[in-house]
């Protein structure tokens, strides 16, 4: 992996925060990571595909021979500009789709526009999260705890819902849940139990999709250097940010992405509603 992610130095964004403006920049396999033609011919949405693991996955994808579309804020239009270059660099199509989730309507429509611009849908990523710390529960606003909820859970529920129709049998559809539904921290209360929520989740649908030859896998990642961290964080928890793992640093990006491609990929084709962690060594159970 390129850059050294195991000294994080002091640093802030504003919300949802820009790749660009990180220290050290994250790596999410631009030049790492080498395809094996794992998914040649697949098509994927990713949601939350401008930047971080998203981006990570995305890229990923793309070096595997898939043709993906990726979801995002439409304030996060420079970061998914980035993300579709590098698709393209890999000589794969990026269809740029940016919604805001928290709407039934809006994820009916971003799978409608998915579907008909890749010409179909093989694989599903429910990626895109929100969270924001506070220190004490009288700090929590009542309407952040519905965005949490709306952003993780609800738009995973109803985009899955979606896609459904649309997925046939050797479909993957993979969640991205977190090591906080394990060990949760109080200043992400919310976040952690959208988290705990999701892999829950993961398990029913597992289990309602599993005749139809769908596979439906969760990837819980443990500190992984995005722009959510300082876009979320205040300074002295990004400071030195995934030394308290067994391994001492956080993850790259394209350490969580190579996750998402075997659960993608034929060679996951006996694993369903299970909760993959990439953690650096802290436990998911």
């Amino acid at each position: 992996m390129t850059n050294d992610l195991s000294n994080i130095p002091v640093q802030q964004q504003e919300w949802p925060g820009t790749t660009s403006a990180l220290n050290p920049v994250p790596d999410h396999g631009e030049t790492s990571y080498t395809g094996r033609e794992r998914l040649v011919g697949r098509k994927a949405l990713i949601t939350g595909g401008d930047s971080g693991i998203g981006r990570a996955v995305a890229i990923a994808f793309a070096k595997e021979g898939a043709d993906v579309a990726i979801s995002y804020l439409p304030e996060e239009q420079g970061d998914a500009e980035e993300t579709k270059k590098q698709v393209e660099a890999a000589g794969r199509t990026c269809v740029l789709c940016p919604t805001d989730q928290r709407t039934e309507q809006a994820n009916i429509d971003l799978m409608a526009k998915a579907v008909e611009a890749l010409g179909g849908l093989d694989i599903l990523v429910n990626n895109a999260g929100f969270q924001m710390t506070h220190q004490e529960l009288e700090e929590f606003p009542g309407e952040q705890i519905e965005r949490t909820f709306a952003t993780n859970v609800f738009a995973t529920f109803w985009l899955t819902k979606a896609a459904a129709p649309h997925l046939k049998e050797g479909a993957a559809v993979i969640n991205t849940t977190s090591i906080q539904a394990f060990q949760p921290s109080e200043p992400l209360l919310d976040y952690a139990a959208t988290k705990a929520a999701l892999n829950n989740l993961t398990v029913n649908l597992a289990s309602e999709l599993g005749p139809r030859g769908i596979r439906v896998n969760a990837v819980a990642p443990g500190p992984i250097w995005t722009p959510l961290i300082p876009a979320t964080m205040p300074e002295k928890k990004v400071d030195g940010f995934g030394s308290d793992t067994p391994l001492g640093r956080a993850g790259q990006p394209i350490e969580v992405a190579t996750a998402f491609v075997y659960l993608a990929s034929d060679e996951a084709s006996y694993v369903s509603g299970t909760v993959l962690g990439v953690t650096g060594g802290k436990p998911v159970f």
